[in-house]
């Protein structure tokens, strides 16, 4: 069993998993961290954020008999920052949370994260364990941060000193009693990058995300209204926001990741908005079949791309694809086409065909 640890962590990396570190279960600290976010309401509507009571933050309560975590990391980062850059500024294309270009990510870890748990039981026999993949009320970054992974940074991920925060995480609770790893050390300093490039001023305090300003719960989570105050600020972000993630200086050691699932697929990472919202129904649950994208159903990805429409510069093509879904079947849909036309077109006409 003194071997064990070590052999988990090759396993691990024989796996795909960049890095693997254990602890135990007690996360009082990160219990607390958490009231006081759910007593701010800076959850918004998740209500999943705190139905399940006390099974988020003591993992015995949600697996009985854990005893000990395993916690792994894996590289995601498709594509270079100068290009992810470039895709972010330019208004007309659409930008995509990185995370989401490829295979969903649920899938290909909880795969590789069962077959970890197997090869321990070929060593020692049947345990108890359960995988968990961002799919049940786990503290999936407290529990990282003390597995050594990295520090919880100040726009709430998770970064890793040599590898920065272009990465996801996974867990298995177990039965097995391990020796924990030495948590990792903040290493964020005085700076405030990501805390100030945030577009909406999210990120209310270090350490502190108001969902209800954040683009990634504005575009995957709401399911209604995107509050108008805030669309404009959303640029061409039509599914997540990378911002404070590009900005941040640790991730000037992060690396392309080699899975070739986390590729970009039909060309998300650079697609232009008006191709995208002339998809049919049809053609989005095809081209976003194996993809976390595919959550968020086509309403809310016209109702996205509808705001970034009306963020982009007039023009003619612009007014026309707009137009053509006044008259859709949905009201949430509707309602956004029509707040982007009186963006720049119907109450500006003259001024924009001038211009144009």
């Amino acid at each position: 069993m003194h071997e064990l640890p070590q052999q988990i962590k090759q396993w691990g990396y024989e796996l795909g998993f960049q890095q693997v570190g254990i602890t135990d279960t007690r996360l009082q600290l990160a219990e607390q961290r958490l009231d006081e976010w759910l007593a701010q309401g800076y959850h918004a509507d998740m209500a999943y954020m705190h139905k399940h009571g006390l099974k988020r933050s003591r993992p015995a309560l949600l697996e009985p008999d854990t005893v000990s975590i395993i916690s792994v990391r894996m590289d995601y980062l498709p594509e270079a920052q100068e290009l992810m850059e470039t895709t972010l500024n330019n208004p007309v294309a659409a930008f995509i949370s990185r995370y989401a270009l490829g295979r969903d990510y649920h899938k290909v870890l909880r795969k590789r994260l069962q077959q970890l748990a197997k090869r321990i039981e070929q060593d020692i026999g049947i345990f108890g364990f359960r995988a968990f993949v961002d799919s049940a009320p786990v503290l999936e970054k407290a529990i990282a941060e003390k597995a050594g992974l990295g520090w919880i940074g100040k726009h709430s991920n998770i970064i890793n000193k040599k590898a920065g925060s272009w990465f996801f995480l996974g867990e298995i609770y177990t039965s097995l009693a391990l020796p924990s790893d030495i948590p990792s050390q903040n290493h964020c300093g005085q700076c405030s990058a990501c805390i100030d490039i945030c577009p909406t001023q999210a990120i209310v305090a270090p350490y502190q995300v108001d969902a209800r300003r954040c683009i990634s719960y504005l575009t995957i989570e709401l399911k209604g209204s995107i509050p108008e105050d805030l669309r404009a600020l959303m640029g061409n972000r039509i599914y997540g926001c990378d911002d404070c993630q590009l900005i941040c200086p640790w991730n000037r050691f992060a690396r392309i990741s080699k899975e070739a699932d986390f590729s970009p697929r039909h060309n998300l990472n650079a697609q232009h908005l008006i191709d995208l919202f002339n998809w049919t129904e049809e053609q989005f649950l095809r081209n976003t079949e194996g993809s976390a994208i595919r959550r968020i159903g086509y309403q809310q990805w016209l109702r996205n791309i509808a705001v970034a429409l009306g963020n982009a510069p007039a023009s003619i093509s612009i007014r026309s694809t707009l137009t053509n879904k006044v008259n859709h079947a949905s009201e949430l849909v509707r309602e956004h086409v029509f707040w982007s036309l009186n963006q720049k077109y119907n109450n500006h006409q003259a001024q924009w065909e001038t211009d144009l």
